[in-house]
């Protein structure tokens, strides 16, 4: 698997990384749906302002249409409504710990829906990379049991919405531009939360005159949007569904450095302790990879 894709995978979980952050610091101006909607505006406008840059051909003729709209609805515009919503009743350590089970839901679906072959270190490094996120955050079964039953509803169905999009997106556009792939996503999540949100919400826009709103914007839409769908999709077509899924171990390692270097919070040791099980447990997880390859080669 090429470097690339690992340090892609590290980028990703930075910028990420402050996006629980940002969803709650909208979510005081905004409802949920118009967040998701003015997230994914951001994010189009910037995507496709750097495709008309490059001057992406699209082949209208060969283009999975129904398949990328599916994953569009998958991967973005319904799992960031279940997001925000969720949110309202969650703490953002809380979300991000729900978020992680992604990996677990993507490996799951991957086995029963799509016929993947899984290994014993593939299941022992999401259990590893777990285990380390729970340090980390100092979460115990008792603080998950006692979460908002909604708002860990929310957060249960929108990570199975991306279990379902990572094999949906190896499956369907491993072979197109990831900068058409993302854009076709995010378009996809511009009509239907746009749709939404003026469908069953009060859309009061007046905030975004509002510098900090602006930025939040800018920092969730564009790049937590638009550049890190662009990663998204490279890992995918160059890694597996499962390695892309880990990043939610990632996040909030990435969300406590933003925290420290933003907001002077103090690193507690158990950051250390929690980071080195996850980063082994993504190792450990991917380990397959390579050798399944060769067997595959050899038997053909």
């Amino acid at each position: 698997m090429p470097r690339g894709v690992f340090v892609s995978l590290f980028l990703l979980s930075l910028i990420w990384g402050a996006s629980f952050f940002l969803i709650k610091l909208l979510l005081a101006h905004f409802q949920p749906w118009t967040v998701v909607f003015l997230r994914s505006v951001f994010g189009f406008a910037t995507l496709l302002v750097v495709c008309l840059l490059r001057r992406e051909k699209i082949s209208f003729k060969q283009t999975p249409w129904l398949a990328l709209v599916c994953i569009g609805l998958f991967n973005t515009a319904i799992p960031w409504g279940l997001i925000s919503w969720s949110e309202l009743r969650l703490s953002s350590s809380m979300a991000s710990v729900l978020n992680a089970t992604t990996p677990l839901w993507t490996l799951v679906i991957g086995l029963v829906v799509f016929r993947i072959k899984s290994s014993r270190m593939q299941w022992l490094g999401i259990l590893i990379g777990f285990v380390g996120l729970l340090i980390l955050l100092d979460i115990n079964p008792i603080s998950i049991i006692s979460a908002d039953g909604w708002g860990f509803s929310g957060m249960m169905a929108a990570t199975f919405c991306y279990g379902v999009a990572a094999h949906l997106s190896k499956k369907y556009v491993s072979g197109f531009s990831v900068f058409f792939s993302s854009l076709a996503t995010l378009a996809t999540c511009v009509v239907f939360s746009g749709v939404t949100a003026f469908s069953v919400e009060t859309v009061n826009l007046t905030w975004i005159a509002d510098w900090p709103t602006i930025f939040a914007l800018v920092a969730l839409g564009a790049f937590g949007s638009g550049v890190a769908y662009l990663l998204y999709y490279y890992i995918i077509q160059e890694g597996t569904p499962e390695l892309v899924s880990m990043v939610t171990y990632l996040v909030p390692v990435t969300a406590i450095l933003w925290g420290y270097l933003l907001l002077d919070e103090t690193i507690h040791w158990t950051l250390l302790l929690g980071l080195v099980c996850i980063l082994l447990g993504v190792f450990t997880a991917n380990r397959r990879s390579q050798p399944d390859k060769k067997v595959e080669e050899t038997a053909s």
